[in-house]
């Protein structure tokens, strides 16, 4: 088929059936369109790779920069029951997340309300506020390493809420920002630096990785009298960085 270079670009299928389409989403690859072509967001290439006829749903969204699960449902009656399933929190998410520093506790809860940031430059940016909405973040150290005279940490992260930047924040909150974060790693001009593309070498090196790393590894829910559990591997910059 001549489209087939073309349609090998569109997402890594984890599963597929008459009603779900189970994608793994890349980092930097935004979930609804922006500005540019067809393949600019993973909607547009659901809707190229299910034609014309189709009317792809987005179940569950991530950021830009996360990469992992994204459960795209191929028409209304789906999405409107996986939709439920979601708000009523009868899904269990897991994360993996390479952060700054050594976690020393070996697990742990972070409960802390999030809210806009009013005292931001960006416009999308929230923050941890005794007024925000309420969000629990769970998280398991994995395991700490070093690299070039740097400590980290892997985190095995549920959140208990779907709160917009939820594990980012909660992370920075501790103290343990996610490696890559450019919002929310102690200097937002890096991310202001990124949308108006003037981001340096010297910040690209300060941020290590291209992408913050934060991968959506594991979805489990009950639908249609059926336990669903799908699981994808992070990206090889993600594993790179932790085998050194």
């Amino acid at each position: 088929m001549a489209d087939s270079p073309r349609l090998e670009k569109l997402f890594e299928i984890i599963h597929e059936d008459a009603d779900l389409l189970l994608v793994h989403k890349p980092a930097d690859l935004v979930c609804h369109p922006t500005k540019g072509d067809e393949y600019s967001s993973l909607i547009s290439r659901a809707r190229i790779y299910l034609k014309a006829d189709s009317e792809p749903h987005l179940v569950n969204r991530l950021d830009r920069e996360t990469s992992g699960l994204v459960l795209i449902a191929k028409n209304s009656a789906a999405a409107g029951e996986l939709g439920k399933i979601w708000e009523a929190r009868g899904v269990q998410k897991e994360y993996l997340a390479i952060v700054h520093g050594h976690v020393t506790a070996e697990q742990g809860t972070i409960d802390a309300p999030l809210g806009k940031d009013d005292k931001s430059a960006v416009a999308i940016k929230d923050c941890v506020r005794p007024d925000g909405a309420a969000a629990q973040t769970e998280f398991f150290v994995e395991k700490g390493f070093s690299r070039a005279g740097k400590s980290f940490s892997l985190l095995r992260v549920l959140p208990r809420n779907g709160r917009k930047h939820q594990i980012r924040i909660h992370l920075a909150h501790i103290g343990h920002p996610i490696v890559g974060d450019k919002l929310y790693g102690g200097d937002e001009d890096l991310y202001l630096a990124l949308v108006q593309h003037r981001l340096t070498d010297e910040q690209r090196a300060r941020l290590i990785l291209p992408n913050h790393a934060l991968h959506a590894g594991r979805l489990q829910f009950h639908w249609r009298e059926r336990d669903w559990d799908f699981s994808t591997p992070p990206e090889p910059w993600f594993t790179d960085f932790l085998s050194g």
